[in-house]
């Protein structure tokens, strides 16, 4: 049964102006059209978070809210300086104050109470910091950094995962004015009575660089792109753009207003329907939803009952986008949360949560948002606004924190008898694989909930390159002065090996050189992000280049590798095994013709579910965490692996699985020790006891080495 698309995948998320009651024009006349265009995009983003399957790129509705917000902000400033001849800081601060925080603060304390009760202990930690991020709204430079981090795929997303296009807003919110007081003093100087010519040079200075950094850095990064300021700004600029130009759009003809009204509205839901989570986004594809956005509401003024209004003017979409802003807010956490509870929803569940969203969002919108959007004394007064503002957001900083504390108190303390688990030392002298999977142990080390912390040192001493930066770091372990240099290279996965490593540096005077990036196989082949041939993974290039250049002028004695990737570009297009292993094969042939010998270590495959949830919520039966070993034949980094050694003999491979897995099912926990991390990482401490058995595997494999 499809499932709901509850992911990873950055969700959509409303925007204060999107919702209010009544939209008007700096004449006060009601936009309709503006108010049921806010629940085209609320009924695109619902949908594609409920899991419809026909509805793939319903996420475009969040560019939809930017450019409605980018107008609507931009209308309310430049009519306050037809008004008054400037700008009220405090004014527009406080609006944006009494307007935004109460229903998001109430949110944010509902999340946090939803996620005490029905999320895994585990996951407090992370929620709780995404709810104090999204309560000072940074939270998408947070989730834009967690983007990049590849191994944090596959893991459940935030029930606060919806707030980043909220920062987004409101960074945007306190740079625009900003730059509009700058162009007003500007103009002043000029002696131009109307500021609007220098306030299009402004608007151009955001825009421009904004557009251009979104395709450059989709194309880089998409992940981080989704979510950063910098990729979005344009499109806010965009809807500010249209209401620059409120006071020309009435001269457009008729019959031309109603068919760009109708195209424009034809662009946003043709985009829900075409694009995909694959999609370069948002880079130049955005361009379809935000211009198509811009036409609604430039067409608006002319086109009539003739134009999108005849649909957007109904009562329903009325009705909905009134509440948006606080449907918005409640939908998505609703479908983390009750996921996290029951499991993955169908279609249909996801649908009836979705649904039900609509039940708190209409209260807080009747009890919270227009209460003190419209009290008397708040709106009299900017200062009891901001000081209101202030306490909201003090609240919901402290629902985050009591989260994260209550995350600290509920995790149990490891016994002190942790420093004595065996982990694979139990494992020594057994030559049969087999047997069943114990269920129990007297403690577990790591505690399972921390064991996602549990790395290797090169995370502390940052010496693991990001996806996103190309810059070759190489660092050294061991003894700087070693009589044998020994190279341990690669991605993630090979990273992970570097405790062992570090135990035999000690006992064969080893000097350790290591290199890692995130998801690059150490390759000559044009790398590749996710095996997408549409996706070139440039950085991961350029580090491999000078990865090599280096190893061949330290000329290392070996050369350990490992990689999770299966596929590289093809010279003539698309993607291939063959591809990767030819370039696999090409670097390990320059090395040993300088003289370095080449291991490759085996990729090992994992259960794919998260064990640090799984073991702390089966401590006694640890046999439901445990996984069918056929995994290991089926991945596909090893059986890349596996081809580009068959085709080179010179290279060995030590396989260390059957210390991984060396009963009938692959358990989470040997020797006291937990065995897995995060995905299909291993823990730094079972790695380490793994040491006795890597050195016997790098003995077979040609390697001198010892271990006593």
């Amino acid at each position: 049964m499809t499932s709901a698309h509850v992911t990873s995948a950055p969700p959509a998320v409303a925007t204060e102006d999107q919702v209010a009651p009544a939209v008007e024009e700096t004449s006060g006349r009601f936009r309709p059209d503006v108010a049921g265009l806010r629940a085209v995009a609320v009924g695109l983003v619902l949908i594609y978070h409920a899991g419809v399957g026909f509805l793939p790129g319903g996420f475009v509705g969040v560019d939809v809210f930017f450019v409605i917000s980018g107008f609507l902000i931009t209308r309310q400033l430049v009519g306050e300086i037809g008004r008054t001849g400037r700008i009220s800081l405090a004014g527009f601060y406080a609006r944006r104050a009494k307007r935004i925080l109460p229903a998001a603060t109430v949110v944010l304390i509902a999340t946090a109470v939803a996620t005490w009760l029905f999320v895994a202990r585990e996951r407090w930690h992370d929620i709780g910091g995404d709810l104090l991020a999204s309560a000072v709204y940074l939270v998408n430079w947070r989730f834009a950094d967690r983007a990049v981090d590849y191994l944090a795929a596959g893991l459940a997303p935030s029930p606060a995962q919806h707030f980043w296009s909220l920062a987004v807003e409101e960074q945007f919110y306190l740079l625009w004015p900003l730059l509009i007081i700058g162009t007003i003093l500007v103009a002043r100087r000029l002696r131009r009575s109307d500021p609007r010519p220098v306030l299009w040079i402004g608007l151009l200075v955001i825009a421009v660089p904004s557009f251009a950094w979104s395709i450059i850095q989709t194309a880089a990064s998409p992940e981080r792109a989704f979510f950063v300021s910098t990729t979005r700004l344009w499109e806010l600029a965009v809807g500010a753009a249209v209401a620059l130009v409120a006071a020309h759009l009435g001269r457009l003809p008729r019959s031309a207003a109603i068919a760009l009204g109708w195209l424009g509205l034809g662009a946003i839901v043709a985009a829900g329907f075409l694009v995909t989570t694959d999609s370069a986004w948002p880079g130049y594809l955005a361009a379809a939803p935000v211009l198509g956005s811009a036409a609604v509401i430039a067409a608006g003024v002319s086109a009539g009952a003739r134009g999108p209004v005849a649909i957007l003017g109904t009562r329903p979409f009325q009705w909905v986008g009134d509440i948006s802003y606080s449907l918005y807010l409640w939908h998505w956490p609703m479908i983390v949360i009750a996921a996290a509870r029951f499991g993955d929803l169908s279609v249909t569940q996801g649908l009836i949560v979705a649904a039900a969203s609509f039940i708190p969002a209409w209260l807080t919108f009747k009890i919270v948002e227009n209460p003190l959007r419209y009290a008397p004394a708040i709106s009299r007064s900017p200062r009891l606004a901001l000081s209101l503002g202030g306490n909201f957001t003090l609240a919901g900083v402290c629902a985050g924190m009591v989260l994260v504390l209550l995350s600290a108190a509920a995790t149990p303390a490891e016994s002190p008898a942790a420093r004595y688990a065996p982990g694979a030392g139990v494992l020594i002298g057994q030559e049969r694989r087999g047997g069943p999977v114990p269920e129990r142990f007297a403690f577990i080390t790591p505690e399972p909930l921390k064991a996602r912390d549990d790395l290797p040192d090169t995370t502390a001493d940052k010496c693991f390159q990001l996806m996103v930066l190309a810059d070759l770091i190489y660092c050294t372990y061991g003894n700087p002065k070693g009589k044998t240099t020994v190279a341990l290279v690669g991605d993630s996965k090979a990273d992970q090996w570097l405790p062992a490593f570090q135990v035999l540096a000690e006992q064969n005077d080893w000097k350790v050189v290591v290199a890692f990036k995130g998801a690059c196989a150490f390759t000559s082949a044009t790398a590749l992000t996710g095996d997408d041939p549409d996706k070139p993974y440039a950085d991961c290039t350029a580090w491999n280049k000078a990865l090599l250049a280096r190893l061949l002028a330290d000329k290392p004695a070996y050369v350990f590798t490992s990689q999770t990737s299966a596929k590289a570009a093809d010279p003539d297009g698309g993607a291939s095994v063959d591809a990767m292993v030819d370039g696999m094969q090409d670097t390990w042939g320059r090395l040993e013709a300088n003289g370095s010998k080449v291991v490759v270590i085996a990729n090992n495959s994992g259960p794919g579910f998260e064990e640090m949830q799984c073991v702390d919520a089966h401590r006694t039966k640890l046999s439901a965490c445990s996984f069918d070993p056929a995994r290991q034949e089926a991945d596909l980094g090893f059986q890349t692996q596996q081809k580009a050694v068959a085709g080179h003999p010179s290279v060995k491979m030590i396989d260390m699985f059957d210390t991984i897995c060396p009963t009938d099912r692959c358990p989470a926990v040997i020797g006291n020790v937990m065995i897995y991390r995060r995905s299909s990482h291993l823990t730094a401490t079972y790695v380490k006891t793994m040491t006795p058995q890597i050195a016997r595997a790098m003995t077979a494999a040609g390697v001198t080495v010892r271990y006593s």
